[in-house]
This record gives structure tokens, sequence and C-alpha cells, in this order.
């Protein structure tokens, strides 16, 4: 192992803020999803979910070239926000997008799982008692769904922090820019001599990683707790 280099911590500074960026903007999205497949009956369900956890099947590289294809600068999508001043391409940014939607299945995973765990009848009762639906979700959905919302931002915050294919090939390996910590250990793989580079970047990603899982179950009993009237 070798000692962290100004360009290695900036790789890790980049790849935390890309995650927590990509966790952030990917959550509530994840959950509206969630319930919708969960609690939802309409015409096109099944294409929805198909369509949520095609970036699961797909390789990571296409997902990428299909981004770029959209929002790049001369892209139908990317040209118009170009001119706005918002450009996602070759940029952190972009790393952030293709982490988001690597990660979006992952996260819409648990959370569905945990609302179609929840009794129908618990919101049943609650609508006989005059309850309004936006009170039904505040009161009763999201804090029973509390553990897999945590379960899925931290699965989500792993697969945006290891997100690789997607990454490079929409946002590219910038140096200080959009050089994460997965594109630096496959460089120093690359390079002769940079065993040790790889295995200190290794050992920090799985420090990330394990802190991350101890923060979750933390937080998961925390929300159980008051659930369970302890």
């Amino acid at each position: 192992m070798s000692p962290l280099t100004p360009e290695d911590l900036a790789a890790v500074a980049l790849s935390l803020r890309v995650a927590a960026a990509a966790t952030a903007f990917s959550l509530p999205f994840a959950f509206m999803v969630a319930l919708l497949l969960a609690r939802g009956r309409f015409p096109g369900r099944s294409v929805l979910d198909a369509a949520v956890h095609l970036p699961l099947v797909l390789p990571p590289v296409a997902t990428g070239y299909v981004l770029l294809i959209l929002l790049g600068r001369n892209g139908p999508l990317g040209a118009p926000l170009a001119e706005l001043g918002i450009v996602f391409a070759f940029d952190w940014t972009g790393a952030a997008l293709a982490s988001a939607v690597m990660a979006f299945p992952l996260m819409v995973r648990p959370i569905r799982l945990a609302i179609e765990a929840i009794d129908p009848e618990v919101d049943e009762v609650a609508m006989t008692l005059g309850a309004r639906p936006l009170v039904r979700l505040l009161r009763i959905t999201l804090p029973l769904a509390g553990p897999g919302i945590i379960a899925g931002a931290v699965l989500g915050f792993a697969k945006a922090l290891g997100e690789f294919g997607a990454t490079i090939t929409f946002a590219a390996a910038i140096p200080g820019e959009t050089l994460t910590l997965p594109t630096a250990i496959y460089q120093a793989v690359q390079q002769p001599g940079g065993e040790g580079r790889a295995l200190t970047l290794c050992a920090v990603a799985t420090a990330i990683a394990v802190v991350a899982v101890i923060a979750s179950n933390t937080l998961g009993r925390a929300v159980e707790r008051p659930l369970r009237g302890r």
C-alpha cells in the first residue's frame, strides 16, 4: 500500500460528492415510483417495472453512451440545456446523473418491498377516519416504510460510489473534475507499479462502504424502535 496523493484525495472527495448528489436526487423519485408500483393498478405497470430495472441488465457502458447521445452538448436534450448553462457531459454533474440512473433500480426495490409489507387495513382505517391521501402518505406510509427507504438510500449510495462504466463513458476521467474513486483504481491497476496505490484506494472504498452499512443499520433500528413501541 502507498500513501494517498492529492489526486487520490480529490478522487475520493469527488466520489463522495457524486454519490451523495446521486442519492439525494434519486431518492424522492425512487419513493414515488416504488409507491406507484406497490399500490398502483394501471395499464403499462409491467412496462414501467421493466423500464425501472433496465439499468440492471444493460451494460453500464451502454447506459452511459445513451446518456451521452441524449445529453451531450449536441444531443436532443443536451443542446437546449447547454443554452441554459446546464451541462452534464464531461462534468461532475454528469457523473452524478449517470450514477443516479444506475443506482435507481437498487433504490426502488427495497422501498417497494417495504411499502408492500404495510398492512392495507392500516391505510383503510385511516381513510375511514377521514384522513386525506397526503396525510396518510406522510403519517402512515412514510414512517412504516422508513427502514426500506434507508436501505434503498444506502444501496443507492454504495452503487453510485462504485459506478464505473456509465460514469467514465458519460463524464470521462478528467483529474480534479470527473475522476472518481473507481476510475482512479482502474488507472492505478493499468500503471506499472501501481498495485500499492490501487490497494490503498480499495481500502478507502471498503472503509466508506463499511461506515455506510453501519450507519444504515443504526438508522434502521432508530426508525423501527418507535414503530415497535419500544
